[in-house]
């Protein structure tokens, strides 16, 4: 096992190395403590502070946490950990991969194996789709860029906010590793969740238990990222389509769309966007007025009403079954975040992929 393959588990030469190495799996958490105790931390970091941790002295336990932490994160089973998780993987090999790349001519004179781009690119299969220009800058065919770049929400990944020639969409290279950085987040979420064997599954209670306990200590609505309106909670769906009809909104229905779009993770500039069918809209305004919800023009940020401040105002409708049921008329993100973690990812098309797929026929 190579410690190459430590840093990068995710590699298909590193999946191939422990199938050579020929590691049982149920033996492997009935009996290796560090190993077990590594895949854990990996989780735990994940959910905490976003990445993975430091890596284990040990290369052959730093590279067998990886599945371990997989098994877990399997068993678990929550959309919100799988988000989590495989974020917190793909930004540690970012930064990994972007150190190394940035001192490639010191590590030369070293015996360390380190990865190149070129060895990236032909692990995610880009090596035939991203081109060097002139200045070091590079060019990456448009099927491409909108693949990996679709997890990327800001203007400027818009694809039509980028110059487009031949087919090919021009980036430079702190654009390319973040879009490998992309690649890399699919291909850990590729195959999560999976069956886990009870033999399997015995051995980590204790460990999915802590990760249960973890989850259940975080207030999980301000990771929430994805804009999915057919899931949004039934008052919200009502005022988002009062807006696009046109009609006017009390002070109150305005304020309560407005901070709940901002709570899902929107940035001004797609909630002008979003509104701007409205036959009222007024661009100036709607800017201004969401600019001071997220405490840019203002001394705070404002958050979505609860429930029962939704109910006083006469903006709760349509209430139904997860409402009454799930929920307990907590609050609108609440609603939103479990409408998320149990849907399927093929219902998870966000509005902003669709509106950029749109804008290039």
């Amino acid at each position: 096992m190579k410690a190459l393959h430590a840093r990068y588990p995710f590699l298909s030469a590193a999946r191939e190395a422990v199938e050579a190495a020929g590691v049982d799996l149920t033996d492997l958490v009935a009996t290796d403590e560090a190993v077990v105790e590594r895949g854990l931390e990996r989780v735990e970091w994940a959910i905490t502070e976003g990445t993975v941790g430091d890596q284990h002295r040990r290369t052959r336990v730093e590279l067998l946490s990886y599945p371990v932490a997989r098994v877990i994160v399997s068993l678990v089973d929550e959309h919100i950990l799988h988000r989590r998780y495989t974020r917190a993987e793909a930004r540690s090999a970012y930064e990994q991969f972007s150190e190394e790349l940035a001192t490639t001519t010191e590590f030369q004179s070293t015996r360390t194996e380190r990865l190149g781009l070129s060895d990236l690119l032909a692990e995610f299969d880009l090596g035939g789709s991203v081109h060097e220009t002139p200045g070091d800058e590079y060019a990456v065919d448009v099927s491409a860029y909108l693949e990996h770049a679709a997890g990327e929400w800001g203007d400027e990944w818009r694809l039509v906010n980028r110059p487009l020639a031949d087919g090919q969409v021009p980036i430079d290279e702190s654009d390319l590793l973040i879009l490998l950085r992309q690649a890399v987040q699919s291909r850990v979420a590729d195959g999560l969740p999976f069956e886990v064997p009870d033999a399997i599954a015995s051995e980590l209670t204790e460990e999915t238990d802590r990760v249960r306990e973890l989850l259940a200590d975080l207030d999980l609505t301000r990771d929430i990222d994805t804009v999915v309106p057919e899931m949004f909670p039934p008052c919200m769906k009502h005022l988002l389509d009062r807006v696009q009809k046109g009609e006017h909104l009390e002070h109150h229905s305005r304020f309560a769309i407005a901070t709940f779009l901002t709570g899902i993770g929107m940035t001004t500039d797609e909630i002008v966007d979003l509104f701007q069918v409205n036959p009222g809209f007024g661009e100036e305004q709607t800017r201004y007025q969401v600019n001071h919800i997220r405490g840019e023009t203002s001394p705070t940020a404002y958050s979505t009403p609860a429930c029962a401040t939704m109910q006083s105002y006469g903006d709760c409708v349509g209430k139904d079954d997860i409402c009454e049921d799930v929920i307990n008329e907590s609050h609108p993100l609440n609603y939103y975040e479990h409408r998320l973690d149990d849907a399927d990812d093929d219902e998870l098309t966000d509005w902003r992929e669709e509106r950029d797929e749109e804008a290039t026929g």
